[in-house]
């Protein structure tokens, strides 16, 4: 249980600032609605551009970070060679990869549909190339359990960043999409002088056969990586290309704007792994570890739904976030929330591959998932434009997760608790039904009728599965018949 505290622990130093974070990111999604129009199509090169450059962070890192947690707590290797090998080998390949670009920026330019705007490709691939380098020593300072510094710098970035897009679209009354661009850059460059103690102070060193070693447990993540963005990005790449209408940018900015509202969940995924990643690799050998993933899964699942019914309940009020042109799009919201739970659930299976080292299979898993994922959006975004986005996500990472699951329970097998799992997934889908019943009820009448939904279910968790009966004076009002306090 000590290491489930942990992990809690840990989870809402990382939680706290990256939900902060995103809140604090979520200004700039009003800001850029209210001053770059849906039909402008501006949201939606910044929609385009950012799924790209996505991409480009997995396969820059190229499943470093997981190897640098593996790596670093095998007992035949130091760690700080480890350390200074990644940086080296991670720094190098983004630095190639921003020369290229540069050097050959018309045709790559003209290939993405920004030939008319090279410098947006230009800065963001210097951009890109700077936050993978810098994605190793933020690994390290989780790996040295370092998450105070970690939130603090993460926060600083963006509370920089809102500084800088406010001044500008705001306050100047900007419209040049380009310069989110140009700010995201200064950014990137601040955030990597912060970071100078993690990269100095110590004698960089290039271990070739470690590194060997290293690339041939990374290429399989490598591969994992790259279907697994697709899964998140694909359909924000492919729209421009299978989308029929003329509407192209302002139909992909709508969709790109409220996904953003459903982003909550890829909050708490990422939390969750921040700090879930270090530990499960440090403990391998523990002997309740088993139980850990468990217990670990169980209230991943339960905290998740309680998001996802939180968002649904609220979402007329979380909807002004984004410029009321762009509402005609808030029906994806909660079928990107529920694709984001099954790639969360997917992330949580996917330690028993890791563990022994058998990568590959996270790669078929994610290739399956991918190619789910292109199926739909190739066969129907051209009828049906951003929904299909939205079910092809829901589509891929579902059949990702259950056949992570099944193959799994056959090499690793875990005693889920499924039966205690699936009644929360039911209890959530009614209420989700109920709040879509009562949609067109006046809206205090709704919100309060949603409010309602919400405290019941957290009712439950705090009856079944929250420890609140052992708590003085008020753990009486939570206790279940014959429930006894252990002294």
């Amino acid at each position: 249980m000590g290491k489930l505290t942990t992990i809690f622990k840990d989870t809402a130093i990382y939680g706290l600032s990256s939900i902060i974070g995103r809140f604090l990111n979520y200004l700039l999604v009003p800001l850029y609605t209210a001053q770059l129009s849906a039909a402008s199509g501006g949201y939606g090169i910044i929609t385009n551009i950012y799924a790209y450059v996505a991409l480009a962070m997995v396969l820059l890192t190229f499943g470093m970070e997981t190897t640098y947690f593996r790596f670093t707590n095998k007992t035949h290797t130091d760690s700080q060679t480890v350390y200074g090998t990644t940086l080296i080998t991670v720094g190098s390949v983004s630095l190639v990869f921003a020369v290229l670009v540069l050097l050959l920026l018309s045709p790559v330019s003209q290939l993405m549909g920004y030939g008319d705007h090279p410098e947006y490709v230009g800065v963001m691939a210097v951009t890109v190339a700077i936050d993978a380098f810098l994605c190793i020593p933020f690994a390290h300072l989780r790996q040295q359990k370092k998450a105070l510094k970690f939130a603090a710098l993460k926060l600083l970035n963006i509370a920089v960043s809102i500084l800088l897009n406010l001044i500008y679209f705001y306050f100047m009354d900007g419209k040049d999409v380009g310069y989110a661009f140009y700010i995201n850059l200064v950014c990137t460059v601040m955030l990597a002088v912060c970071l100078i103690t993690e990269y100095t102070g110590f004698r960089w060193r290039l271990d070739t056969q470690l590194l060997r070693t290293m690339l041939s447990y990374s290429w399989p993540i490598l591969v994992l990586g790259i279907a697994g963005i697709l899964n998140q990005t694909a359909d924000k790449m492919l729209f421009p290309y299978i989308y029929e209408g003329s509407d192209m940018r302002e139909q992909l900015g709508i969709y790109g704007a409220c996904s953003k509202i459903a982003m909550i969940m890829a909050m708490i995924t990422q939390a969750f792994r921040f700090a879930y990643e270090p530990i499960v690799f440090a403990g391998v050998k523990d002997k309740d570890q088993h139980e850990m993933y468990e217990k670990a899964m169980k209230y991943f699942i339960i905290f998740t739904l309680l998001a996802f019914l939180v968002v649904v309940a609220y979402l007329e009020v979380l909807k002004f976030i984004i410029g009321a042109d762009y509402w005609v799009g808030l029906e994806v919201v909660p079928i990107v929330m529920a694709a984001e739970i099954m790639m969360g659930i997917y992330f949580n299976l996917s330690f028993w591959y890791k563990i022994i080292d058998k990568t590959i299979w996270g790669a078929i898993f994610s290739g399956i998932g991918c190619a789910v994922l292109l199926a739909v959006n190739i066969i129907f975004v051209p009828k049906y434009g951003y929904m299909a986005c939205a079910w092809g996500g829901f589509a891929g990472y579902g059949v990702a997760m259950l056949v992570s699951y099944f193959v799994g329970q056959k090499y690793y097998p875990l005693n889920y608790p499924l039966k205690e799992i699936s009644l929360y997934v039911v209890l959530a889908c009614v209420l989700f039904g109920l709040m879509c019943a009562t949609s067109d009820w006046p809206m205090i009448a709704s919100l309060a009728f949603n409010t309602l939904l919400v405290v019941a279910f957290m009712a439950v968790i705090i009856w079944r599965d929250l420890p609140l009966a052992s708590l003085p004076v008020v753990g009486r009002y939570f206790r279940k018949p014959n429930y006894k306090v252990k002294q």
